[in-house]
Parts: C-alpha cells; structure tokens; sequence
C-alpha cells in the first residue's frame, strides 16, 4: 500500500521497545539520548481472527496475513523545529509518514533517565506538538506567500485557499493543531496539501509499568483528561512487557497472558489502531492453494482492489463474485452459499466493504 505509520515521542519514552515488540525487527533500544539516529522501518501484521477462521473452512495449503509498514523515528527534543538535537531529521522523516503513534512515558523508573529530568506524560505531549505547530506555521507562511502571488490572476480556488490558510495560521498561532482546525472536506484537503504535521491523524500509546497495565496510574489519568478534546484514542501498554512477550515461545505465550490476567498482547490492539488510524480496510481471497488479506484503503471500489492483486486484474476487469465474511462463516462452503443466494456479482462501481471475500474475473 506504501502507507506508514510513524513512532513518535520524546528520546528516552519506549518508542524503540515498541516497535521491537510490534515487528521483532531488532531495532536498537537503548537507555541514552538519540539511540534511533535513522528511522527503522518494519512490518506489523495485522491480527485477524476472520483469517483463521477462513482457513479452518477452506483448508488452504497457506495462510497469509495482511501488514502495515511502521517507522521507529528519532526521538524530539525542544527547538526541534530550529534544527536542536536530530530536529530536522526527526521532522522529515514524520513529514513521510501518513499517521502517527505518539508514545508518551507515563512509568516511573530511576534506572531510565528522562530527557527533562522527570516523568510528565502531558508536558512531553506538549513538547512534541509545539515543535510540530511551529514547523507547520513555517510550512503554511510559505505556501500562503506563494499562494497569495498566484491569486492575482483571480482564480476562486486559489482565493478559497488562501482564506482557508490564513484561519488555519491563526489557529495554530494559538497552540493547537491543525487536527483540530479540520471540520469540512475542503480545510481536511488544505491541511493534507500543505504537508501539515499537526494535521495527521494520531493514536496516544501510554508505555507504563506492569502494576499499571490493567488500570493505568496517576499519569495517565491525567494524560487521558488532557487530551478529551482531541480526536484521538489513548492505548495503555508496558512496552517492556510486550518485548518480553516477544521473547517467549509460542507455546509460552498463553500462560504469560494468564498470569498477567491478559487475554491478547498490546501489539495487537496498537496494530489495529493503526490500521484504522491509516483508513483501510481488509478484503480476503479465499481457495486450496491460500487464504489470504489483503489491505484496501476504505472506499476502495472493486477494480482498484483487483489491482491490489496484480494490476492486470485492475486493467482487464469484467466483474467480482463477492461473498461476505458472516454469509461465508454462515454457510461454510461456497456451495452452500451458492445455494443461498449470498453469493453476488458486483461490477466497477461496487465498493469493497470490510471482510468481503472476493474472487476476481479478468481479461488478460
């Protein structure tokens, strides 16, 4: 899809802990200032029960996930939009990406030092929007600059523009992000053409200790009131549990969960928030060699999904035979749905939903 979500937060807070945790990529996690100099890239699968449950109906000789690609980026400091610390690096690399996971440290722990010197999950929050804001008011007075010499020919769009940059400037002046200036199409398609920061959608993840997992602490009780106005949710995880759950065998793995009084790790719930943070949707082909996933952004119709697939499918479309994923679950078989009347032939314009098992007609 070449969709990324981006780690982010402050030096020091469990980003690469995390992303370890999410990918098992091995990325350098270390207790000083700066450890994630480059952004690592990884690939997170998606857990999915409906793929496991295809699989034990169709019996396929592979069964093959769905992922989403995850940047581990260099940890901010303050005057990182004037270039402190790895700065510009760190606002290139988030620039690159399409959503954002901010962690935040919300433990207490005298072995892990903190780049500000104690533990604070808001003001963290707050150091990391800041630096955001002010390289997006950078951003945005150049583009209304340049905007402002081409509206002298006139032109509406060109006019809409920069009455919509100039509201958003005075927005952000004010300390807020550009997410919560979005409230239309046309401010949402300003925001994402200008490249805002700020304007990418986000997912809050608290890294706590393990006393905390369950119920969160004092920290993140007060990081979860701070940002009610957002439009954000907030994940509460151990990132130094979820690398040990990593660790383990397979096997190991349920009776862990069961001590800690968990039911899944952490990584799958952050998975799927990312998933949904980035807007997509899966869609599963189902036969005897595999069953597979496959990623779709939402409103995807069936030719663009074919060519997820191979672009041949997309150029040569003639139609999608479509069964949905209860109806498969229902019936068992595609005979049986056959006979229910639950398999549909969808053209061009049908528009994939979430779960569809899909299988594709094509001219070579």
């Amino acid at each position: 899809m070449g969709l990324q979500c981006g780690i982010v937060g402050l030096p020091n807070v469990g980003k690469s802990t995390l992303f370890n945790a999410l990918t098992s990529a091995g990325a350098l996690a270390a207790n000083y200032p700066f450890a994630t100099k480059d952004p690592n890239l990884g690939v997170i699968t998606v857990a999915d029960p409906r793929l496991a449950e295809l699989a034990s109906l169709v019996n396929p000789q592979k069964l093959i996930p769905t992922t989403v690609d995850i940047l581990d980026i260099a940890g901010l400091i303050k005057g990182a939009s004037k270039g402190e610390g790895l700065g510009n690096q760190f606002l290139a690399n988030i620039r690159e990406v399409d959503a954002i996971i901010h962690v935040v440290r919300a433990f207490d722990n005298d072995n892990v030092v903190h780049v500000d010197g104690s533990v604070d999950p808001v003001r963290d929050k707050e150091v990391v929007d800041t630096e955001l804001i002010l390289k997006d008011i950078e951003s945005l007075e150049r583009r209304l600059d340049r905007l402002r010499k081409q509206s002298k020919s006139g032109d509406k769009e060109v006019l809409r523009d920069i009455e919509i940059g100039e509201k958003l400037l005075i927005h952000l002046s004010d300390g807020k992000t550009a997410r919560a200036f979005v409230h239309d199409e046309d401010s949402a398609q300003f925001v994402k053409s200008s490249q805002i920061l700020t304007g990418k959608p986000v997912l809050y993840v608290c890294n706590v200790d393990e006393a905390s997992i369950h119920t969160g602490n004092a920290h993140t009780a007060r990081f979860i009131e701070a940002i009610k106005s957002e439009k954000a949710d907030v994940l509460i995880i151990s990132a130094g549990i979820e690398a040990e759950i990593t660790e383990l065998p397979e096997e190991d793995r349920a009776g862990f969960f069961a001590d800690l009084g968990l039911t899944e790790p952490g990584t799958h719930k952050i998975t799927r928030a990312a998933y949904n943070l980035l807007e997509l949707i899966t869609y599963f082909t189902a036969g005897v060699k595999e069953v597979r996933a496959w990623t779709v952004k939402k409103g995807t119709k069936a030719p663009g999904a074919a060519g997820v697939i191979h672009s041949d499918f997309e150029k040569g479309f003639i139609r999608a035979e479509v069964i949905h994923y209860h109806d498969y679950v229902k019936y068992k078989s595609e005979a049986a749905i056959k006979a229910a009347g639950k398999m549909a032939t969808e053209g061009k314009e049908y528009v994939v939903q979430d779960g569809d098992v899909m299988h594709f007609l094509f001219n070579v």
